[in-house]
């Protein structure tokens, strides 16, 4: 037999392996390109393909091997097989899985971590972006704050870590600063509850839990105890998590009061002091874009919120911070999303980017990518 009728024998044998090989076939029906994590029950994964917690997920089209997760919830087994996609506007990609004989080795891009060194903050990032919120140590000191602070980062490592060693994040050395002031607001998009037509700030959280920590998914979870606030016996926990590559973070909040089935509550982004703020809410979205002003020569940021579901009410007259108001029920998950983005990161430089990063942000959120396993 020749070379040519041996070559053309393997190409037809492989080509017939391909075509019966088992895949996940990943749909974007958007008119742009999107990255991100697709999530696939562990048990329904690993019956499809006949795999254990061992394998490989590789792009057909590029043979690339994609980012994977197993992402646990806080339980001692895999609960969702995370994988991060990129797939191009308007196309399918096709992924292959094969069992592998070791645990691969990602790059990690997503962390959290209580810091007990800085009065109890809770910290978390990705290659994008960092956050944080306060804890109970901060509590009654000059310097205390109420809502979500943003660390303005320029460098894809992970810098939780490096910037509280060195003790010296209010300067930038080339990755960034800590330049956002949050005060007595919400800040980037925490809570607050809206009692007697007036915002309410909780209590600091009391306790966590890092039910994942990457490479590519963090999620943790803030407890905040009971309070009596305006006459009521409220309690709220937060499951807050951050992709690698995004800007948002996805906040899952519990609420319990003990006086009323549904509660009045805000998300919010502080306001600065200018006289023609920057800001566009978009009421069939239910997005909140905010793009500040320069700061002191570090920058601008902008921030944002997107409530998907609900009644949400603007509120643009408080003279501190702009306001989304809704309800949240007993026993009923109130999902949102706040991110930001920093100027000087040169991903997003312009009010209009932003703008446009937002709103696609929120028509993904109604699209998701569609995931068929053949």
């Amino acid at each position: 037999m020749s070379k040519i009728s041996l070559l053309l024998l393997a190409c037809s044998m492989l080509s017939s392996a391909s075509f019966g090989q088992k895949k996940i076939r990943v749909s974007n029906t958007l008119d742009m390109p999107r990255q991100e994590i697709i999530s696939i029950p562990y048990v329904t994964f690993t019956n499809h393909f006949g795999v254990d917690s061992l394998f490989r997920v590789t792009s057909e089209e590029t043979t690339e091997q994609m980012l994977h997760q197993l992402e646990k919830l806080g339980k001692q087994t895999p609960q969702y097989v995370l994988i991060a996609v990129s797939v191009p506007a308007q196309s399918t990609m096709n992924l292959i899985v094969t069992a592998s004989e070791k645990k691969p080795s990602f790059p990690q891009k997503t962390f959290a971590r209580f810091v007990p060194e800085r009065f109890d903050d809770f910290a978390w990032e990705n290659d994008v972006v960092a956050f944080r919120m306060y804890g109970k140590a901060l509590e009654g000191r000059a310097d205390n704050a109420q809502g979500t602070d943003f660390w303005a980062k320029r460098t894809e490592k992970l810098i939780i870590n490096k910037w509280y060693l060195e003790n010296d994040y209010h300067t930038d050395h080339g990755e960034g600063l800590d330049y956002y002031a949050v005060g007595q607001t919400l800040g980037a998009g925490d809570l607050g509850l809206y009692l007697g037509d007036s915002v309410r700030y909780t209590k600091h959280y009391r306790a966590y839990e890092v039910l994942d920590n990457g490479p590519i998914r963090t999620t943790f979870k803030l407890t905040f105890e009971r309070e009596n606030i305006h006459g009521q016996n409220i309690s709220v926990v937060k499951t807050i998590s951050l992709d690698a590559g995004q800007h948002f973070n996805k906040i899952v909040l519990a609420i319990n009061n003990e006086q009323a089935k549904k509660t009045p509550i805000v998300v919010g982004l502080v306001k600065r002091s200018e006289e023609r703020p920057i800001y566009l809410y978009n009421k069939k979205n239910k997005a909140l874009t905010y793009w500040e002003p320069d700061i002191k020569s570090h920058g601008q940021t902008g921030t944002a919120l997107i409530i998907p579901e609900g009644k949400v009410h603007f509120i643009a007259d408080d003279k501190k911070q702009f306001l989304l108001r809704t309800t949240a029920t007993n026993g009923k998950p109130f999902v949102y999303y706040s991110g930001a983005a920093w100027n000087k990161a040169g991903k997003i430089t312009s009010a209009e980017s932003w703008q446009e990063n937002v709103q696609n942000r929120a028509s993904q959120m109604k699209e998701p990518l569609q995931v068929t396993l053949q």
